[in-house]
Parts: structure tokens; sequence; C-alpha cells
């Protein structure tokens, strides 16, 4: 995938390819720790907790208060520990196994202070540790975001995929719930009103994905192409969903996974074909959404199992937003 370049039909290659390979390694992860799962309830009220907190941002940004550093702070710490969490697993995949086994002993007084049995730390988490770090610093020297918005892009994909791993839709039902929710949400503020597009633009932090705009005779107003990190988490948590799915109910004519994952695909696309001949912001879950959930029941009629999609539930998960 090009990385630097400045064309059009290279930005949306390049988005296209980061989102839905995003997407697809996210529902493929495998992960130690149970994921937390959404409840009905949770997912009912996401719509209007994110409406908060865009809302609430807008007024700070037109009040003249600039809330950027202090939002991309706390991003930029929490993509520390994400490249962290998502490198480890990477770096035991393609180093040898003494290196994942290899442990730093940790000073006693230290030890002792941060509660740490045994007193050692893997030298690999140390050491994506020390990327994540590398790449917050790198995100905050003094040089314009158009010079290193592809270290931006890093932390947002660490971030991503920590997010698809951490959490869990637990039913058919409240995907539904959460996607529908979220498919309003996205429509209202991009179409009914300025403050998604003025907050995407004016706060600056690793919770999208930026490609460098190609040159034109005016000026742009924000010089990137913006795709929103749930654009890629929200629709993802559905593909993930998807493959327990296909864990649980054995499909015998088509995966569900496979069938989310080509639905997104051509969800994507559709809104870059909108965007591009409107020349306007799209809201990406208006295509993503309807795409992923008509996949599933399709694939579900397809497979005589309609009835088992709409009600299937992953068991063995603890319930969060109760």
């Amino acid at each position: 995938l090009p990385l630097t370049g400045l064309d059009r039909i290279e930005s949306v290659v390049y988005f296209l390819g980061l989102a839905i390979a995003t997407v697809y390694v996210g529902g493929r992860q495998e992960t130690i720790d149970d994921p937390e799962r959404v409840t009905k309830k949770s997912a009912l009220s996401a719509p209007i907790g994110a409406s908060i907190s865009i809302g609430l941002l807008y007024v700070l940004i037109k009040a003249g208060l600039d809330p950027t550093a202090l939002y991309a702070i706390a991003v930029t710490l929490f993509g520390v520990l994400a490249v962290s969490d998502v490198g480890v697993p990477i770096l035991r995949n393609v180093l040898p196994e003494s290196f994942a086994e290899a442990e730093v002993e940790v000073p006693e007084k230290l030890a002792k202070a941060i509660k740490l049995a045994p007193p050692t730390l893997p030298v690999d988490g140390l050491a994506t540790l020390a990327l994540g770090a590398a790449l917050s610093a790198a995100y905050w020297a003094p040089v314009a975001m158009s010079q290193k918005f592809l270290v931006s892009n890093a932390i947002a994909w660490a971030i991503a995929m920590t997010s698809l791993g951490a959490i869990s839709l637990g039913s058919f039902q409240t995907a539904a719930i959460l996607l529908a929710g979220l498919f309003c949400y996205d429509i209202f503020w991009v179409f009914g009103t300025d403050v998604m597009m003025t907050v995407a633009t004016k706060v600056e932090a690793p919770v999208k994905f930026l490609y460098a705009s190609p040159p034109s005779a005016e000026p742009k107003p924000y010089p990137f192409s913006v795709l929103g990190l749930g654009d890629v988490v929200i629709p993802g948590l559905f593909v993930r969903f998807m493959a327990r799915m296909d864990e649980a109910l054995q499909p015998q004519v088509f995966s569900y996974f496979t069938a989310a994952t080509a639905a997104y695909a051509l969800g994507l696309t559709a809104c870059f074909a909108v965007n591009e001949i409107t020349h306007a912001g799209q809201p990406a879950l208006l295509y993503l959404d309807p795409a992923c959930i008509g996949s599933a029941l399709a694939v579900g009629a397809a497979n005589g199992q309609l009835g088992e999609v709409w009600n299937f539930e992953e068991e063995g998960l603890t319930e969060g937003g109760e």
C-alpha cells in the first residue's frame, strides 16, 4: 500500500486497505483475557453518551477553548499501553522463543513499591512499551502533522486493535441495537449539523486515520482525508462477533465472518464512492451498519439458521454497563 503519496486514488486505497485489514485481523486475533460484554442497556445508551461527548467538545471549541491538548495527552497515554498490548504477540511470533521468555530483574525496593511478584518484567513487554512511548514522543514532536500523520495512524491502529480484543457485543440482538443506534447518531451529527465535521477537523488526536489530501489550487481548511476510528471499531466488533458465531453455529454454506468482512469492504467502498461524487463528508456508518447486519441475516437465511442468528448469544463473558 502507498504510504506517502498524495494522489486521491492512493488515499482511498490506503484507507480501504488499512480499515479492511484491521477489521479482518482484529476479528481473528486471539486474546488471553475474556472481553467485556456489551449489554443491551449500554448499547441503547451508547448513542446518547457519544452525543454528549461530541457535543461537549463542540461547545468548548465554539467557546474558544481548545480541548485538543488534554484530549490528545489522554489518548496518547492510552496509545502507549495499546502499542505494548498489540506489539507483544507480534514480537513473539517473529522473534525466537528465547526472547519471549527473557525477563529483566526489577530492583527490590521498586518491586515492593509496585507490589511486583516475582520481581521481574518480560523483555518483550518492556520493548513494546518503549516503542509505544517512542511513537507518542514522535507524535508530540514540534513538526507539522503532514510530516507525522503515519505516526498518528500507528497509534490509532493500536488503539483499534486493543478495543477489538477487549470488547464483545455478546448477542446478536445487542449488536443490532448498538449498530442501529450509532447509525442514527452518525447520520444526525454529519448531515443535520456541523458538529461532527467541526470536531473531526479541529480536535487533533490519534482517534482517526489520516491521509494527506492531494494539492489543489485553493488551500483547504483541513489538509487531510479522514476516516474515524469508530468507523473501523464499531463494525469491527460486529465482524469479530461473526467469527464467534462461525465457531458456535458451524455454518455449512457461507461463513458469517467472511460475509461480514466482505460487507464491510463493500460498505466502505460505497461510502468513498458517494464522497467522491458529492464532495461532501459522509457518515460511514450509514453504509457500514446496514451492510454488516444485512450480511448476517442474509447468510443466516442461506444457511437455514436465521432463528439461531437472531437469538445467538456468546457464553462465558463478564457483563459491563450495568
